[in-house]
């Protein structure tokens, strides 16, 4: 399993903040339904003023591959992405074409201990 930190932000409308609190409060059935079946074990979407944050566990490290799947489908699944993607837009500095965009780690406190435990690791 891996996983993934993405961002994305909302779009500066109220309107279009309130609907996406909603409809994510009330997620489809087909839609919940076609994630498990593309491999996502896991998915938490964080939000701050408009910026979200999903961070998403997924059988394997294909993010792209599985997204593909969910994306593939259904027709009800097609419609909540395109509502979904009406309420958002990209992050600054997102890679063009990309909507949720992967966030690069920086500090992982598992990797601290270890290369202090290791032989010759900084004390």
């Amino acid at each position: 399993m891996t996983r993934h930190v993405l961002t994305v932000d909302l779009r500066d409308d109220p309107a279009a903040i309130d609907a996406y609190v909603a409809h994510h409060r009330n997620v489809w059935p087909e839609v919940l339904g076609s994630l498990r079946r593309a491999g996502v074990r896991d998915m938490t979407i964080y939000m701050l003023d408009r910026r979200l944050v999903m961070v998403v566990d997924i059988d394997g490290s294909d993010l792209r591959r599985a997204f593909a799947q969910h994306m593939a489908a259904g027709a009800r699944v097609a419609e909540w992405e395109t509502l979904m993607r009406g309420l958002i837009q990209p992050a600054p500095g997102s890679v063009p074409g990309d909507w949720w965009s992967a966030m690069e780690p920086i500090f992982r406190l598992q990797q601290q201990d270890a290369s202090r435990a290791a032989p010759g690791g900084p004390r």
